[in-house]
């Protein structure tokens, strides 16, 4: 039996998604974005999980879109499947964090970018190079790389195929957090647990409303926040009725 292109790891309400081709710096195919989905329909109707980490497996997070399989035509289940399962990331209803080591280019950063938090070890190279293969992106690079950065520093950035360091991607706030490569894992780790230590229905009401923020006028969107649409959350409706606090 071939080992699986995405693994799933459950720990104390952390989900780890791992891309799992390391001979192939961990390059997206179409059945790698099956998977994933598969994933991330199921962790999102898993009460018991709080926070998602996506990772790569070997020696980097993502190389970006495998070469072969474009060339080879190697078909999706839909037109779209693959941009509309980052899109499934980024509406997951459950805090997301990137770990992000060795290459993450092009697909693979518009696939961390469908996360809430990026984490980069120092060592990482991030960039967008649609434009050295001659390729346009469809997976949400033009939408989400300037909502992280600002149109002329992302349009400096695809214009050029310019490279960043993991330092340099911090800087200009493409990345939220850059760390030694050796503290890579504790910072994911405790940024994962400071997350999980909240309320995961606040959490997941908190990330709706952000997102639906994106759809409204400031004044629409203040409106739509104090009307409270999605109700009290569950956990801490059960706390209340428990007499806690």
């Amino acid at each position: 039996m071939s080992e699986p292109l995405v693994i799933r790891t459950d720990r104390d309400g952390l989900a780890t998604l791992t891309l799992n081709r390391p001979a192939k710096l961990n390059a997206l195919t179409p059945g790698v974005f099956v998977q994933l989905r598969a994933h991330l329909a199921a962790i999102a109707a898993d009460t018991s999980i709080g926070c998602v980490v996506l990772a790569g497996a070997g020696r980097s997070f993502c190389a970006g879109h495998d070469l072969d399989a474009i060339a080879s035509h190697e078909p999706a289940p839909s037109p779209y499947f693959e941009p509309e399962t980052i899109d499934a990331l980024e509406a997951l209803p459950k805090p997301t964090i990137a770990r992000i080591h060795g290459h993450c280019f092009t697909g693979g950063l518009e696939l961390a970018l469908g996360c809430d938090l990026l984490v980069a070890a120092e060592s990482t190279r991030l960039g967008d190079t649609h434009g050295q293969w001659g390729l346009v992106p469809v997976w949400g690079m033009s939408v989400r790389l300037p909502e992280r950065v600002g149109r002329s520093v992302a349009k400096e950035l695809m214009f050029t195929s310019r490279r960043l360091s993991g330092a340099d991607a911090a800087r200009i706030g493409l990345v939220d957090h850059c760390v030694a490569d050796d503290q890579l894992d504790a910072k994911v780790q405790a940024l994962a647990t400071e997350i999980l230590a909240n309320s995961r229905g606040t959490n997941r009401i908190v990330k709706a409303l952000m997102a639906d923020r994106e759809e409204r006028t400031r004044r629409q969107a203040l409106e739509h926040e104090r009307t409270r649409p999605y109700g009290r959350p569950e956990d801490m409706a059960q706390r209340m009725k428990a007499g806690g606090r």
